[in-house]
């Protein structure tokens, strides 16, 4: 698995963009190629989750849309994305009005571009892990974390980390959000 201080190869996924719940809305795509030269100057949350149409995932995505302005006042370009592919993440959204009209992009990595190089695929299940990347602009990943498939993670706590390494400080245990470094 890639970690920290690693550089984010090359890639290409598709895209979601934020908002977008048809494939054409008023005569635009919903959807964009993502490569890792996308979002130049900006920091990366990369998470991922195992499936769409699933229980403990879309409480995760709901999660994170509701601090997406905050990466965004930070910013950082929130991306979340399985390996189902773009049209189903679409599907979703129309199915639950939670996930409708999202405020950060949904990517889908049906041919493993990113699942497979940062090593975050279930061997058995064939599906992503439960992973978050924080990588900085210049592409080099700067946090891992990655969580059971039972066990959602805390957007708060993404966020927390992003404020921090935004510091370049030091950064003492359970600082909060704009807190001071030592």
């Amino acid at each position: 698995m890639k970690t920290i201080g690693d550089k984010l190869e090359a890639f290409r996924v598709t895209g979601v963009k934020p908002g977008f719940n048809q494939h054409e809305e008023n005569g635009v795509s919903a959807f964009e190629d993502i490569t890792e030269s996308s979002f130049p100057g900006k920091w990366k949350v990369i998470y991922f989750y195992p499936k769409d149409f699933t229980q403990v995932c879309p409480t995760e995505i709901i999660g994170f849309n509701a601090l997406s302005d905050a990466f965004e006042e930070r910013g950082a370009v929130l991306m979340g994305g399985s390996t189902d592919n773009e049209y189903v993440k679409l599907a979703w959204r129309r199915d639950n009005p939670e996930l409708g009209k999202l405020n950060h992009y949904q990517f889908s990595d049906t041919a493993g571009a990113l699942v497979d190089p940062l090593g975050i695929r279930d061997k058995s299940e064939g599906v992503a892990f439960r992973a978050t990347f924080i990588v900085d602009p210049d592409n080099i990943i700067q946090h891992v974390s990655v969580n059971n498939f039972n066990v959602g993670r805390s957007p708060e706590e993404t966020l927390r980390v992003l404020d921090a390494l935004l510091t370049e400080g030091l950064c003492a245990c359970n600082r909060p959000v704009g807190g001071s470094t030592l």
